[in-house]
């Protein structure tokens, strides 16, 4: 029987039927799913919101992405986007920090690892902000954290709620030294403010939530809901179980732990998340009078 992989063109006049190439399948049709171990179908996937057609595992997806599945069309206004990261350490590890940065924002399209602004989730006026792993694994540097600020003070003084999308596996910048550490406190202070103002703020917890990002502003929702599967918690659980040296739990900083333990107040599957996060404002919502 013939398959895709045996079919071969017609050889050229005079060429040796020898060195012809084979056909084989373009790269890129399919991906190997991270929860089944199975391969499928990259735009089954993709028409699916990211999700594994066999087993329902949460791939991530990229921040414009994430943004039309959550936000209405041609909704999302942004705030700030020529705001770049600097080098103020002239920072060196493998290469230059200035090198990364310009290979992150070839690779990613983005600026940094975070888009924010404003938008409507089902005709609703919102703050939404993003992190996205595929720049620098969603790491905080000064950019980040300065956007997400700025963006929680807009929420401040317009009276709106605010949704923070957090796809965060780096934590804080290690290349921005101090000037990314201080994020964590400049950010909970501007949600602290916004708090007292009696503002909504909604955490929306994504595959991986982790580091200084878990620590700060990710844990400090009103409302907390996390996508099934994703792993949310400061240290890694490697880095954990090396550290203690003990066995961890099973399912250890999984939402389905964390919910368990009392950490997240729900879980959601990406198809129904819209829906979700509106009626929790529909619910929360205090109109302006």
């Amino acid at each position: 029987m013939s398959s895709l992989n045996q079919t071969r063109p017609a050889a050229e006049p005079g060429g040796n039927p020898r060195m012809r190439k084979k056909r084989g399948v373009p790269e890129g049709l399919w991906v190997r799913c991270d929860g089944c171990a199975a391969t499928v179908f990259r735009k089954q996937v993709e028409q699916g919101l990211g999700l594994c057609p066999e087993c329902g595992y949460h791939f991530s997806v990229p921040s414009p992405v994430r943004i039309q599945q959550l936000l209405d069309t041609d909704s999302f206004e942004e705030w700030f986007p020529d705001m770049s990261p600097c080098d103020p350490l002239e920072f060196f590890d493998k290469k230059p920090y200035k090198d990364r940065l310009a290979a992150e924002q070839l690779k990613s399209g983005l600026r940094d690892a975070c888009l924010v602004g404003r938008g409507y989730m089902r005709g609703r006026p919102l703050v939404f902000c993003i992190t996205d792993s595929a720049f620098i694994m969603g790491s905080m540097g000064s950019v980040v954290g300065e956007k997400l600020t700025r963006a929680i003070e807009q929420a401040t003084e317009l009276r709106l709620p605010l949704v923070i999308v957090s796809g965060s596996g780096g934590g804080a910048r290690m290349h921005e030294g101090i000037l990314s550490l201080m994020q964590m406190g400049k950010v909970a202070a501007a949600l602290g403010r916004y708090h007292d103002a009696g503002g909504l703020f909604v955490s929306v917890l994504t595959d991986p939530t982790m580091g200084g990002v878990a620590a700060s502003f990710a844990s400090l929702g009103d409302v907390i809901v996390a996508e099934p599967g994703a792993l949310i918690g400061f240290a890694g659980p490697r880095v954990v179980r090396e550290t203690i040296k003990q066995s961890l739990p099973d399912g250890f900083q999984t939402s389905e732990f964390l919910l368990q333990h009392g950490f997240i107040d729900r879980i959601v599957a990406r198809p129904e998340l819209r829906g979700e996060v509106s009626r929790i404002i529909d619910y929360c919502e205090v109109p302006a009078e």
